[in-house]
């Protein structure tokens, strides 16, 4: 079976390309919009899912791997932000302090009788700088933070305001390896780890 990842996310992209799988892509379109009083562990799970099974609807017989990242601060999800004040507003939260973000993967398969599935949740802590106004406008500017959860891409200019992280680094980029990784040996998907050996 082939394996479609459900994402236009180029970070994603370029992670699951690490693995040395063979893949295509098909952006997953749906309503990201947390339900009333939705746990974030819970909607990051559903996402990821909802993603797979969108794509995996049109595409019987494949495999599709969805996944979905979420910054928590105080309880609350933060997603993409929608204005520079929304964007600002974000990074100023999270501010001189730790934050949570959850990653979660989604392998969906349907046939014609079931729908075969299988998922697994990461959480990673990070820890941040102080964040002044002025360093959040400035980097709102550069129009890295506009598409990312909580405002900021640890794999680029934002990386600059994390002290640490405690877990994944590609979680918190958009695809933690590891588990990737094991979800795909678990229904047989082949990676550079099999590749043979001279």
């Amino acid at each position: 079976m082939k394996l479609i990842l459900a994402s236009q996310s180029p970070r994603r992209r370029e992670l699951l390309g690490q693995l040395g799988v063979s893949f295509e892509c098909c952006p997953a379109d749906i309503d990201e919009t947390p339900l009333n009083n939705e746990f974030p562990d819970a909607y990051v799970i559903r996402m990821a899912m909802e993603k797979a099974q969108v794509v995996a609807a049109v595409n019987p017989s494949s495999w599709v791997l969805g996944s979905d990242t979420s910054v928590i601060v105080d309880g609350q999800i933060l997603g993409k932000p929608e204005s520079k004040e929304h964007g600002t507003d974000m990074l100023l939260s999270l501010s001189n302090r730790t934050h949570e973000v959850l990653t979660a993967v989604a392998l969906v398969a349907v046939d014609e009788s079931n729908q075969h599935s299988r998922h697994c949740l990461v959480k990673t802590q990070v820890s941040f700088r102080e964040i002044s106004q002025q360093m959040a406008e400035a980097y709102w500017h550069t129009q890295e933070p506009a598409d990312k959860a909580g405002a900021y891409g640890i794999q680029g200019l934002g990386g600059m305001l994390v002290r640490s992280i405690t877990g994944s680094y590609s979680s918190v980029v958009g695809l933690p390896l590891a588990e990737t990784a094991d979800l795909l040996m678990d229904i047989g998907i082949k990676g550079w780890w099999s590749w043979p050996q001279e």
